[in-house]
């Protein structure tokens, strides 16, 4: 079946649709980088780059649809204006995509749809025609003709991902169709982070304040550590910290924040004791799921974001240290984000830049699983 992917970013949700018999055949996205990085990562795709809510870039999407034969619409609108990691502004401009996604699902019919987004889009109101009505009233008011429509709020965790990421998911099937879409039966089993990446090298922070004596004073196997790392995958590179909050987190076990420290608390650069978040400065756990993978996820001092780390020791004072006192590297992300290990990003890719777009996505394992489902 053909598909064709709105608000497509550099592709992260669609990383599996072709392994299962799904052909993504037009994409769009509005940031041309994201764009460009797209159509080399999906070279086969036919990739249109502009707004949506610009007529002719809907004009133009909608004629490519209709030349290209789409048969299932997956639209991940952005969520940042919704979102609780956000500033939920309710005049966000991004709230109102939704708009010209329903104009482009009425226009070329397809038969089933994928809709995508944080769970806060369920209850969310935007301005239509001069009147304020909620999101899903506004899709139930202008698809309920032609489209049954179901709506779920499902955890990526249920679904073999090694994260807690809860999202809206809203599946629309064509009335005229036997079979409705619907959303899997969750597993049983949780897929943890030790699962994930408990069988990758312990890896040292580069603390990017010090001299190198110094770095190798504290990391004495800085170097063979990197190149063990290095060898697995070019995205398992050390994060670069400063080093007050690496001794911070040295002295932090697995699954708590450096806040709990009763010595080594974050502090400033000018010694101040840092006020924060007791989910910020943490550590995750090796026994559960990740925690959701943010975008600002480069930062110690975010959310949740530490790697769990292991016990390696004591030091003079017969004070507990542990190992990989830094966030996740990007290779690790990608594990937890559930994304293929052989997934074709371009060697020469920023790593901001797709730190960021990770933060994102939505996991691809989660939207493979619902696409088989209408498979089957």
């Amino acid at each position: 079946m053909k598909v064709v992917s709105l608000f497509a970013n550099i592709g992260v949700a669609e990383a599996y649709l072709d392994d299962i018999g799904f052909d993504v055949v037009l994409a769009n996205e509005l940031i041309p980088r994201r764009a460009d990085l797209y159509s080399k990562i999906y070279p086969t795709t036919n990739v249109i780059c502009g707004d949506i809510s610009n007529k002719n870039v809907l004009q133009d999407l909608i004629d490519a649809s209709k030349k290209l034969k789409v048969d299932i619409v997956m639209a991940t609108p952005p969520c940042q204006g919704m979102s609780t990691a956000g500033q939920q502004k309710k005049d966000d401009h991004r709230n109102n995509l939704i708009i010209p996604t329903i104009e482009f699902i009425k226009n070329i019919s397809p038969k089933y749809v994928f809709i995508e987004n944080v769970p806060q889009f369920l209850n969310t109101s935007i301005i239509f025609q001069g009147s304020e009505i909620g999101i899903i009233e506004l899709i139930k008011q202008e698809l309920s003709l032609k489209y049954h429509i179901e709506v779920n709020v499902v955890d990526a965790k249920n679904y073999s991902v090694p994260q807690t990421r809860e999202r809206a998911i809203l599946l629309l099937s064509k009335k005229t169709l036997k079979e409705r879409w619907t959303i899997p039966t969750a597993y049983e089993r949780l897929v943890t982070l030790k699962d994930a990446i408990g069988n990758l090298p312990t890896i040292d922070p580069f603390i990017k304040d010090v001299s190198d004596l110094e770095l190798y004073k504290i990391f004495p196997d800085f170097d063979k550590r990197k190149k063990a790392a290095l060898k697995i995958s070019k995205w398992n590179n050390p994060p670069r910290h400063v080093k007050r909050q690496i001794v911070a987190m040295m002295y932090t076990p697995t699954g708590k924040s450096a806040f709990s420290n009763k010595l080594f608390k974050p502090k400033k650069e000018n010694g101040d004791l840092i006020k924060g978040f007791p989910n910020t400065y943490k550590r995750q756990n090796w026994d559960t799921p990740a925690y959701a993978v943010t975008m600002d996820n480069v930062k110690i001092s975010s959310q949740d974001n530490v790697h769990p780390g292991r016990l390696v020791g004591k030091d003079s004072k017969g004070r507990e240290i542990y190992s990989d006192p830094r966030v996740l590297t990007l290779y690790e992300l990608m594990r937890v984000m559930s994304l293929p290990g052989d997934w074709p990003i371009p060697e020469n890719t920023s790593e901001a830049f797709l730190r960021r777009i990770i933060g994102e996505g939505i996991p691809p394992l989660l939207v493979k699983h619902i696409f088989e489902q209408l498979k089957n």
